[in-house]
């Protein structure tokens, strides 16, 4: 195995042994998708640890949601801060520097000596999550040949999943034996193990074009590539491309040229459903709801370890079809299913439903919604935000996107005790079941289909006025 190459060097690193290009990406994307892992557990951990955190610091509802919400309001700030260094540095280096911020980050919260410095630092460690969640589906998305970008990106997702289910296992299994801080402070492990992968992973080749390094591009290319002729064409779409920009506005006041607005509007609109249909909701707080239905502490974890196993294996079959079946589609099937499920939730919650198997009910209903969901917007909110986006504004509106999937989640979850007790348990999951219905009817009427089409062909037909006319309508 080679030397590896400085961290903030310019060289490209080679691929490793005698991987093929197909299964030299899927080794790229399995490593920056680790990042998804830290967001995934980084933030689901607060499920299991939130009953000990309050019991040591004596937090009300309204503390508990301030010391959740905090990650989430450095998300926002990450999201975009990230897009000034991604176009500097380049995607790789950039998913290094965040890969220490996430070391850094866990271990002063484990070591936090009141509910404040917990807090803040949670909201640098939020930074991280933000910065990732721009950076790592971007990265992978420019690595990808299209017949297999949603896939490989989905790979972030399927990585959310397992974070979110090692954060529910370490909650429930390790409750009595683990404290809070070992709890969170696990998280520099993998972290570490991102910023060592990194090392041998190559540059984004959008990125090596945009900063004339051609042949470095070319080179990048090779590694993931199965013809010379693919590699070809592809450098010709790119520089293609890239020279368009040579008098275009860039920054973010690019954001605001008319012909790109279809792109915002969709790729916004997305992120922000993607968590106004209520999946952090369900991560962050279904012990506190079960809890408040009358489930004992244990079984409302287990709840949670199960809601944690879902979003899993679910991310992991959306993963598998949403190259075949699309990603509008897939989102017009489940999201509605999803809407139905809660919907019935509130039901049940209102008027107490079930009788002696109510909290069977209640149980099932909440695996049936992370079905729907996992499988269906939580695939799609990412992918879109990393594949939409034209070249000229990739950065800035990739830092948007992933800006606005964290405003809206620190919205939901910064309010939904608050929710809760103002309209009960079954008012809340009536009014993000109406959430639903709301991103069906947006998802239907502004969002294509872009599945099997290059970066390159996406960002034509925006400027051509075509962009939504391919949407299967």
């Amino acid at each position: 195995m080679s030397t590896p190459p400085q961290s903030l060097s310019g060289q490209q690193p080679q691929p490793q042994g005698n991987l093929s290009p197909s299964n030299y990406m899927i080794f790229v994307a399995f490593v920056a998708a680790i990042a998804g892992g830290l967001y995934g557990y980084d933030t689901g951990i607060i499920s299991g640890a939130l009953l000990q955190i309050s019991r040591d610091f004596g937090l009300d509802h309204q503390a508990q949601e301030l010391v959740t919400a905090s990650i989430l309001a450095g998300a926002v700030l990450g999201a975009v801060g990230s897009t000034r260094l991604s176009t500097r540095l380049g995607r790789r280096r950039t998913i290094m520097l965040v890969a220490l911020l996430y070391i850094v980050g866990v271990l002063a919260c484990a070591f936090a000596p009141t509910a404040f410095w917990l807090g803040a630092f949670r909201f640098m460690l939020g930074l991280a999550v933000g910065a990732s969640t721009q950076i790592v589906p971007m990265y992978i998305a420019e690595l990808a040949p299209p017949d297999k970008r949603g896939r490989l990106v989905a790979y972030f997702n399927v990585s959310i999943g397992i974070g979110i289910l090692l954060a529910a296992v370490v909650g429930y299994v390790l409750q009595e034996s683990w404290t809070w801080r070992w709890m969170i402070g696990a998280a520099a492990v993998p972290a570490l193990i991102l910023l060592l992968g990194m090392l041998w992973l190559p540059d984004s080749p959008r990125w090596l074009v945009e900063t004339d390094q051609v042949a470095e591009a070319r080179e990048t290319l090779e590694q993931v590539r199965e013809t010379s002729r693919e590699v070809r064409r592809e450098i010709a779409e790119i520089r293609a491309v890239q020279e368009r920009l040579e008098d275009a506005p860039t920054g973010w006041a690019a954001l605001r040229q008319p012909w790109l607005r279809p792109a915002l509007i969709a790729g916004l609109g997305v992120a922000a459903f993607t968590q106004l249909s209520g999946i952090e909701m369900m991560i962050y707080y279904t012990p506190t709801f079960l809890a408040e239905a009358g489930f004992g502490h244990s079984s409302a974890l287990l709840a949670a370890l199960g809601v944690a196993i879902t979003y899993l294996v679910m991310t992991f079959v959306g993963k598998l079809v949403v190259d075949h079946v699309g990603r509008r589609r897939l989102t017009l099937v489940t999201m509605p299913l999803a809407a139905i499920v809660l919907l019935t939730l509130a039901a049940v919650f209102r008027w107490q439903l079930g009788g002696e198997h109510h909290g069977g009910l209640v149980v099932t209903l909440l695996l049936l919604f992370m079905v729907f969901n996992s499988a269906g917007i939580q695939i799609i909110g990412w992918l879109v935000g990393s594949e939409i986006y034209p070249l000229s504004i990739r950065d800035q509106a990739t830092g948007a996107h992933a800006a606005m999937l964290w405003g809206s989640n620190l919205l939901l979850t910064g309010t939904a005790l608050s929710l809760v007790s103002i309209l009960g348990v079954g008012g809340a999951m009536a009014f993000y079941g109406l959430l639903n219905v709301l991103g069906v009817l947006f998802i239907f009427f502004f969002v294509p289909e872009t599945a099997g089409r290059s970066l390159e062909e996406i960002e034509t037909s925006l400027r051509q006025g075509t962009f939504l006319k391919r949407s299967g309508r």
